[in-house]
């Protein structure tokens, strides 16, 4: 398998990585804390967060923590989005009082954006704020919020001025998540996970201090976060950084090859095009990867990469059952028929991984509202189409 950035790298000679590696020999096993206040859990963040790295630095930090098999801390609501956004417009108290444990994974993060009837449209937000001296009294309903049951705080998005138009009149909150009048409902899913919840707020009071931006500006805020949301669900595996890949699907395809099962030529040509569609996604990542890093705000390649991923981390699970066949229904392994360089294609993990990939062209803009984005700000199209009239005969008539 390929190594785009690995390509892209400076040997050992280079300063920046001796200086990484040095620190990497000297905290052998580092805390999430350490890895924090050294910068490394997201080196393109400024100083004091992160490393004001350049592209090629971030890729080297990511390379040698690789190389000392040293983890980041979990937290990508809180580190992928929710930060971003607070290093972009959040008051520097809010700064120094959040961004560090949230980039150790000492408090988890959770978004509080989409509603039962504001998912694709999520200018139409019904949740509102009403300023009450120094706080805020928030009333309404979210849903889809992933792992809002373990989360410290949450992004908020919330209605505050009900006369504006929907795109105005909106305000971003950090939102404590242990407040009194916050009730959290786990959803079931059919993978009998509970990873998303219903969040309903009484009267939830939260601070002034906890805006995040200027009042009634947090539509533009929401984009910011969006965007860092379509680029960070679209990286890493399959399944948003989860699962099996491609590469896991080739693997699979050579070990039943060389054990002699037969692969027919349908099958072949689908492992093919799954492999090209992950080397084209690796491209467009790397090419996404560098204009954010240079401060660039993620702009339609994100979009593109989202669709693509998307319907990608789709297909990985749909080639893999047909490689592995029946054995991939199971939940929990194929026994003696499957190798092992195929098993995750038929363990719980997989099973699970294929029920879940339903929702990828879901989650985070649906694959049509990502289309819309393009069409609109990349293409230049029309928001809507000129109305079109048709002659009793079905011809189109001006």
């Amino acid at each position: 398998m390929i190594d785009m950035a690995a390509s892209l790298l400076p040997g050992d000679d280079h300063p920046f990585r001796r200086e990484i590696r040095e620190w990497l020999a000297q905290h052998t096993k580092p805390s999430a804390e350490q890895l924090a206040r050294r910068g490394l859990v997201a080196p393109h963040w400024p100083r004091p967060w992160g490393l004001d790295a350049s592209p090629i630095e971030q890729l080297i930090v990511d390379d040698e923590l690789r190389r000392a098999g040293v983890q980041r801390p979990v937290n990508p609501i809180g580190i992928g989005w929710a930060g971003p956004t607070i290093v972009f417009a959040g008051s520097q108290e809010q700064k120094d009082r959040y961004l560090f444990d949230l980039l150790s994974g000492r408090h988890f993060w959770c978004q509080l954006f989409s509603e039962p009837e504001s998912g694709s449209d999520l200018a139409s937000l019904r949740t509102n704020a009403v300023r009450d001296g120094d706080e805020w009294v928030v009333n309404g309903q979210k849903i889809w919020t992933s792992a809002a049951q373990y989360a410290e705080y949450g992004i908020l998005l919330a209605r505050t001025n009900p006369q504006a138009d929907k795109h105005h009149g909106i305000t971003y909150f950090i939102c404590p998540m242990r407040s009194e009048g916050i009730e959290i409902r786990p959803i079931r899913e059919m993978t009998g996970g509970t990873t998303f919840n219903e969040v309903f707020f009484t009267n939830v009071r939260i601070p002034h201090a906890n805006v995040v931006g200027d009042v009634h500006d947090g539509w533009r805020l929401a984009r910011v976060t969006l965007s860092n949301e379509r680029v960070s669900l679209s990286t890493g595996g399959a399944l948003w950084g989860r699962g099996p890949s491609a590469e896991d699907v080739v693997n699979a395809a050579r070990a039943l090859r060389a054990r002699g099962e037969l692969i027919d030529a349908s099958t072949r040509d689908a492992v093919t095009r799954l492999y090209e569609r992950h080397v084209l996604l690796e491209l467009i990542r790397m090419r996404t990867l560098v204009q954010r890093i240079a401060g660039a705000e993620p702009g339609p390649e994100a979009s593109v990469r989202k669709i693509l991923a998307d319907e990608h981390g789709q297909e990985v699970m749909d080639v893999g059952l047909r490689l592995v066949g029946a054995a991939s229904l199971l939940m929990g392994g194929g026994g003696p028929y499957v190798p092992q360089e195929a098993a995750i294609f038929a363990s719980r993990e997989w099973a699970e991984g294929a029920l879940f990939a339903r929702a990828l062209t879901i989650g985070g803009g649906t694959g049509e509202v990502q289309r819309n984005i393009l069409a609109e700000r990349a293409l230049g199209l029309p928001r809507d189409a000129a109305p079109t009239t048709f002659s009793a005969h079905g011809n189109q008539a001006s």
